[in-house]
């Protein structure tokens, strides 16, 4: 689990494809201790599982579904990335609570100066408008963010200062391809609402699952 908050921006040293996935290697020098095999890193929003250490940093291995439903399939070498080493239980919360599963792909509509800030707006895919509110979290490429505006079928967020510049989201025009990820909540609410005895198992881990 991540909490959205980048720690550094990494770059994709390679991309190797095979019959069953692909392994990427990522440079970057991620704070604290040293990485250790089978650690989860989230790698522009997406939880990877250290598979090999190199110098400077490590390999991993993308299933196929990572490489279809994720902007890392499209990835090559020189390509910047976010990262993040799963947090502590004794971690300060400074984002949201981030899997590292994401949802959809997305397309930057609009990219815009604000003073100091960019306001970027980004398409909403029709399966994911249920769990975006206005005001509330959602993960752009692995960055922790507040939906500060919100329409049918895009929404907007507020890019500070320290988020453009330690992150790949300061670069960011339109017609780019970003990954989302809802707020882990919002999709339990959804679920409940849906089927309430089947949310409710699937929140508290007590019920049998039930068919809707």
């Amino acid at each position: 689990m991540f909490s959205g908050i980048v720690a550094v921006v990494g770059e994709v040293r390679s991309l190797r494809r095979s019959s069953g996935g692909a392994r990427i290697e990522v440079a970057g020098e991620l704070p604290d201790e040293a990485l250790a095999l089978g650690e989860s890193v989230a790698v522009q929003g997406v939880c990877l599982t250290v598979a090999a250490l190199a110098a400077g940093g490590f390999a991993a291995d993308l299933s196929p579904e990572t490489l279809e439903r994720t902007t890392l399939g499209g990835a090559r070498a020189g390509t910047r990335v976010n990262l993040e080493r799963a947090v502590r239980l004794a971690d300060r919360l400074g984002g949201h609570l981030v899997l590292g599963h994401v949802d959809a792909t997305a397309t930057v509509v609009a990219a815009r100066p604000a003073s100091a800030f960019r306001v970027l707006r980004v398409g909403l895919p029709r399966a994911l408008r249920a769990e975006v509110a206005e005001k509330g979290s959602i993960a752009v490429d692995g960055v922790s963010l507040t939906v500060s505006a919100l329409g049918e079928d895009w929404f907007e967020t507020a890019l500070v200062p320290a988020t453009l510049e330690r992150t790949t989201l300061g670069a960011l025009r339109p017609g780019g391809a970003v990954n989302l990820e809802t707020d882990v909540l919002a999709k339990y609410v959804r679920r409940a609402a849906v089927s309430p005895r089947a949310g409710l198992a699937a929140l508290l881990g007590e019920l049998p699952d039930a068919a809707d």
